[in-house]
């Protein structure tokens, strides 16, 4: 069984999608003492361009609700970042493509075997839901965030932090009333 660093040096040279418009660019944070762990979609555009995740304003949104600093965010092991898709699959003016099946046939199952430190699993967008929460699979987004509203079993459905939620958001006043509240409290008391 391969422990988490060689599964990182797999994943970082992987090149099982060729024909992605950018090219293969695997982008993830990963460390065996994770206890929080971010789970989205793909990395978008800039974040392939960047070659960090969150790191634009989506990520600045995504640190506040967290409660937690770049410094943090970045460099603490405790907190991980792992996409079901860890390449940008390009997209167009509808958003971004979905997080190609391969990727999380290949990577998904073996590197959660591995993180056995997490705590709080944080979850964002329909493929992530759909994969670390069958249950909710097909939900629309305001049920999903509400389902898991509480926390319950360390799991938080989040929407994605982009701008272009700014209308869900004004739409759903209670994620921010409610739920983010728990959410940074929680995050607080696992990095404490």
């Amino acid at each position: 069984m391969e422990d988490l660093e060689t599964l990182k040096s797999g994943m970082l040279a992987c090149t099982l999608c060729q024909d992605l418009p950018l090219g293969p660019n695997p982008i993830f944070q990963l460390d065996q003492d994770a206890r929080i762990l971010i789970v989205g979609q793909a990395p978008g555009r800039i974040t392939h361009h960047k070659g960090r995740p969150f790191d634009d304003p989506s990520g600045d949104r995504l640190r506040d609700w967290l409660g937690i600093d770049r410094t943090t965010f970045y460099s603490d092991p405790r907190v991980g970042i792992f996409p079901m898709g860890l390449c940008f699959p390009g997209g167009g003016a509808g958003g971004d493509n979905p997080p190609p099946k391969v990727c999380a046939t290949t990577w998904r199952q073996p590197v959660m075997d591995r993180l056995e430190k997490v705590e709080l699993t944080l979850v964002l967008g329909a493929y992530a839901i759909a994969w670390h929460l069958p249950d909710l699979k097909g939900k629309s987004v305001v049920e999903a965030v509400r389902r898991a509203a509480e926390g319950k079993d360390g799991v938080f459905v989040l929407p994605h932090p982009s701008p272009r939620n700014n209308r869900w958001l004004k739409q759903n006043p209670w994620f921010e009333q409610d739920v983010l509240p728990r959410l940074s409290a929680r995050v607080a008391e696992v990095l404490r």
